[in-house]
């Protein structure tokens, strides 16, 4: 069963990213697997702690930046030490009109992972996007959730199953659950 958490980032996210013509991409996922679902040209993984975003740009036999159409990391950056440093690092390893999606957690436990470090809102992780690199008219940023997923987060168990007749999927702005964004380089 999906988690509850994601059902609309992941909805929205998976048209976002199908609208960029998956078999034509060359794609890096850094610490997930979400990317696998996608017919790509090109899908590498980079986990860590063989790989840490924190440090630099993935870079190939040269030392020179691996560059990609796009750069996935779902439900990663709220545990790096330093996400604005490795946000800089994933716009290095971007294509000219490449893009960045990041999907972070706003109301949810803690979860150290190693780490727990960071939340975002749409609108925090659009600035951290702006501040790394990333012209603003070329990001976009959305957010999702509501009380009833609030309080499904405060459940012992966690992370909440989605229930389709007892979870409303319904947003309410002052209450956001996750946010996520896609971010090209110009």
């Amino acid at each position: 069963m999906p988690s509850l958490n994601r059902i609309i980032m992941h909805r929205k996210s998976r048209k976002m990213i199908e609208g960029l013509d998956p078999p034509n991409l060359r794609v890096a996922e850094i610490s997930g697997k979400w990317g696998e679902q996608f017919d790509f040209a090109v899908y590498d993984q980079y986990r860590y702690p063989e790989f840490d975003i924190c440090e630099g740009p993935i870079r190939d036999g040269e030392g020179k930046p691996r560059k990609y159409d796009l750069v996935m990391a779902n439900q990663v950056w709220e545990h790096l030490d330093r996400p604005y440093a490795a946000t800089r690092h994933v716009r290095q390893m971007l294509k000219k009109g490449g893009h960045f999606w990041v999907a972070v957690p706003f109301f949810i436990p803690f979860h150290a992972a190693p780490n727990d470090c960071s939340r975002w809102s749409a609108r925090g992780l659009k600035n951290l996007l702006i501040e790394a690199g990333f012209a603003a008219d070329a990001v976009t940023s959305w957010q999702w959730g509501n009380r009833q997923a609030a309080l499904r987060n405060m459940e012992e168990v966690w992370p909440p199953e989605y229930d389709a007749d007892s979870d409303p999927l319904d947003d309410d702005p002052e209450m956001p659950i996750c946010a996520w964004a896609l971010a090209r380089r110009t």
